[in-house]
């Protein structure tokens, strides 16, 4: 859980840093978040052709790599919970043909069945006010896909080594606060952020909880050290 932060204050959090979001990202993980997002969307390429979302889409990294994986005929969405994320995304040229829209993750603005993939990427953390409040959210996924649609979850994880995830956390607390401070002007964010990575749950712990609202196939893979992790999770088709 997220103790002190409400959506709201996520929310406004988030507003604040969108002019440097993408930098600061590439920043504070050396380059490395270009190598997840780009596993990441690998996977989420295996996913049936036809609508595809990127939910918290931020200023659209994901959403620009899913645009180019894509096959013909495909519709990307990207949705986020504020605009000027989503008035920084849309001067990215890649996402030209992107359909931007504002909303809650929690609850989401399209009917059932909508689309064959779903993605998101560094933003499950935030949506974890409550173990309870997340697995409603995962919920709405399964809601929004079509039977044999795709989830793809890529976010910070645990390392499953004691001394890999304790050298993880201490150099989560020493180096993200005050790196991203001093790149954004925006201190509250990445305290957020170096207090959100260390308390998220292992990978084993998320795995169960996709599975338990109804993903079947439900399967990760770490990445760097176990640093990061990537669902993949399936919504089972009737009968």
């Amino acid at each position: 859980m997220q103790e002190g932060y409400g959506a709201d204050g996520i929310r406004k959090m988030f507003e604040k840093v969108h002019r440097r979001y993408r930098l600061v990202n590439h920043l504070l993980t050396l380059g490395m978040d270009r190598f997840w997002r780009a596993r990441a969307a690998g996977m989420a390429a295996g996913a049936p052709a036809g609508r595809w979302l990127d939910i918290c889409s931020g200023t659209g990294d994901m959403a620009a790599r899913l645009k180019a994986a894509a096959p013909e005929g495909t519709a990307v969405y990207a949705l986020d919970f504020t605009m000027p994320m989503i008035r920084t995304a849309r001067k990215d040229r890649r996402l030209r043909d992107v359909r931007f829209v504002l909303g809650d993750a929690r609850k989401l603005p399209f009917a059932d069945r909508s689309f064959n993939l779903l993605t998101v990427s560094f933003s499950t953390r935030n949506m974890n006010l409550s173990e309870e409040v997340l697995l409603e959210t995962f919920r709405e996924f399964l809601r929004v896909l079509q039977p044999g649609g795709l989830f793809i979850n890529l976010e910070t994880s645990q390392p499953s080594a004691a001394p890999v995830r304790k050298l993880f956390h201490l150099l989560v607390g020493a180096y993200v606060a005050p790196a991203g401070r001093l790149i954004s002007g925006a201190g509250p964010a990445y305290r957020y952020l170096s207090q959100s990575i260390p308390r998220f749950y292992p990978p084993e712990k998320l795995q169960s909880m996709i599975s338990g609202v109804g993903f079947t196939d439900v399967s990760y893979r770490p990445l760097t050290l176990g640093a990061v992790a990537v669902h993949r999770a399936v919504k089972p088709r009737p009968g």
